[in-house]
């Protein structure tokens, strides 16, 4: 196990609390990736354009590496090519950044082709920019002349940009399969519901107790990479439900991109299952479902959001009341539940069925007959069946989708 020191410079215009919640977090990502952290360093300034620390930090940061006989060091800000390169080379050892580090831990995780390739997307658009300082430090000794590394720099560039390409072609077609199944899905009568929410919310633990399921579930980050589903019976109405990859502060837009084929299960959902751990601060809580908001907020075009504050064990009703009363809009819809031992799940079901697509209500009259009756079972089968009465005629009171409804008349009529 690589023993590592984490390092974050403190923005001095950013709430402490705020500051000690971003350590707590890079501290749970290096564990999750398998790394023991050994020491730790803070710097409440503005950044280095050298180094992100002071000089005299990273110098402070080397003696540490030596003493602790650390392998490495992981930084909650994002470094610049130069910056790695400064610090690696007065610390001697590995210097990575907190994106990075969370593409590990994905890499590690990536079973299927679609996980691998979005993994690979995601460190091609973190490499591209830094694509030419990169260049310039590996061939530091090979310049063949003035100016001389223009060739190496665009080469290697060009060879990125090709490889986006691809694999963006590669996920516009999977992407394109998603959607044909979804529609697939709407025609069979499954309406399609998305956990989404900030990492470690317990979202697969709610997964498995709602869909009674034992899918691998702990306490690290990142447990869910691809989406998995499964069928889902909501007051009579067939639905599908799909475990997502959690969100995380400071996510970027070239990771959101890169994952993009994944967020879409979010996206094309008919109902968000917004996911937030009640048993947290009112302001952690708040901040999270802000961050959960804010990579939603452009793409989900009036999807209805049911948020779901999952460990409501470990509170009382008036903590609660309060961590209701300080997320307000952050938190549509709100329903305490908690995954572990069921409570909430009838409550949760009647709020999700309030807003799963509206299906139409009415009576039609069969005959007595076994295509009568054949009917009737087809109806339990598509629909929602409130009430059938049998006397010369069979008559059933239902719910069902447009396309059923017509068919159900057209039937009835045809008889």
């Amino acid at each position: 196990m690589k023993r590592v020191i984490l390092v974050q410079r403190n923005d001095p215009t950013c709430d402490e609390s705020i500051n000690t919640r971003h350590f707590l977090e890079l501290q749970k990502l290096t564990e999750s990736a398998g790394y023991q952290v050994i020491g730790n360093v803070t710097q409440t300034r503005t950044p280095d354009r050298k180094h992100q620390i002071g000089r005299g930090k990273v110098e402070e940061l080397a003696l540490m590496i030596n003493e602790l006989d650390a392998d490495g060091i992981i930084f909650y800000n994002q470094l610049s090519t130069t910056q790695i390169y400064n610090i690696s080379e007065t610390c001697k050892c590995e210097v990575i950044d907190k994106f990075q580090l969370i593409l590990e831990i994905f890499a590690s995780r990536a079973t299927t082709k679609r996980a691998k390739i979005q993994v690979e997307l995601a460190k091609l658009r973190y490499e591209l920019p830094k694509a030419k300082a990169i260049v310039s430090l590996l061939k530091k000794e090979e310049r063949p002349g003035f100016m001389g590394l223009g060739s190496y720099e665009d080469s290697y560039e060009q060879d990125i940009k090709s490889r986006i390409s691809r694999i963006r072609k590669e996920l516009a077609s999977i992407q394109k399969d998603n959607e044909s199944l979804r529609l697939k899905r709407h025609k069979r009568g499954f309406s399609i519901l998305a956990l989404a929410g900030y990492t470690s919310a317990g979202k697969s633990t709610l997964f498995n107790a709602l869909v009674d399921e034992d899918l691998y579930v702990d306490d690290t980050l990142f447990t869910t990479l691809m989406p998995t589903t499964r069928a889902l019976d909501i007051c009579g109405r067939r639905v599908l439900l799909t475990d997502t990859v959690g969100f995380i502060e400071d996510l970027p837009h070239w990771m959101i991109d890169a994952f993009s084929s994944t967020l879409n299960e979010i996206f094309l959902a008919d109902v968000i299952l917004l996911v937030v751990d009640a048993s947290e601060s009112p302001a952690t809580m708040r901040q999270k479902l802000a961050i959960s908001h804010s990579i939603l907020w452009e793409q989900i075009k009036g999807v209805p959001i049911v948020t779901i504050l999952n460990k409501v064990d470990r509170i009382t009703e008036n903590e609660l009341e309060e961590r209701l009363e300080n997320t307000g809009y952050l938190a549509p819809n709100p329903v305490g539940v908690c995954a572990k031992n069921g409570s909430g799940f009838d409550e949760l079901k009647m709020e999700i069925y309030k807003h799963l697509p509206k299906w139409e209500r009415d009576t039609i009259s069969l005959p007595m007959s076994e295509y009568g009756m054949s009917i009737v079972s087809w109806l339990f089968d598509e629909g929602f069946v409130y009430n059938v009465i049998y006397s010369d005629r069979i008559m059933v009171d239902f719910e069902a989708r447009d396309e059923i409804m017509r068919k159900a008349h057209a039937k009835a009529i045809a008889i």
